[in-house]
């Protein structure tokens, strides 16, 4: 079973994950941020993951904190759960529609972090959180996962349905990359031989 727990403490937030990926999208998650626990909810759902997560921040400041950090132990449990990243697919992609939006999503394992996000999300808050942590939160993935991720809107106008099609298609696209490729499962897929430095 590819699973992992990874706990991150700072002075700003507390943040615990427990990752299974071979999971069925069993979820739970309690972050103080409605939004962002609906966002995270997506991805699990619909990579098939298990996960928990819980969080502590000071989000009576503002949720940048909990929001990044919530993204770099998310991260750091993938990459741990996925070991040397042996058998797997290792890129993903999948266009997602939600009603008038539609979203690309291409993400590569290559242990090369990089976020490319064309995201043109017009309001500045969706009720209390302020969209540019979408941005901060698949930057922090990225960072802490090795990934190469792309984000590109092709359609749309509703920040809401902007944004969510970018989280299920995130997840989408991890679901395809993690799966182990049965041809192939005893090779790391690059011809580096390697994928985490």
């Amino acid at each position: 079973m590819r699973s992992a727990e990874y706990e991150r403490g700072t002075t700003e937030t507390k943040v615990k994950v427990k990752l299974e990926i071979d999971g069925k999208g069993l979820f739970t998650c309690k972050t103080g941020i409605g939004f962002l626990d609906h966002m995270l909810e997506l991805i699990v759902r619909h990579g098939r993951f298990d996960a928990e997560i819980t969080a502590k921040g000071d989000i009576n400041v503002d949720f940048h904190h909990t929001v990044e950090d919530v993204g770099i132990a998310l991260g750091k449990a993938f990459s741990a759960a996925l070991g040397d990243m042996r058998g797997i697919t290792r890129y993903g992609s999948f266009m997602l529609p939600m009603d008038e939006s539609l979203v690309l999503v291409a993400l590569d394992f290559s242990g090369r972090p990089h976020l490319s996000c064309d995201l043109q999300i017009p309001a500045q808050k969706v009720g209390d959180f302020d969209t540019e942590l979408v941005h901060e939160f698949f930057e922090a993935f990225c960072n802490s996962a090795g990934l190469t991720l792309h984000l590109k809107q092709l359609a749309g106008f509703n920040s809401h349905h902007i944004i969510e099609a970018a989280f299920k298609g995130f997840g989408r696209a991890l679901r395809q990359a993690v799966t182990i490729d049965a041809e192939f499962s005893g090779e790391i897929p690059s011809t580096k031989g390697l994928l985490k430095n």
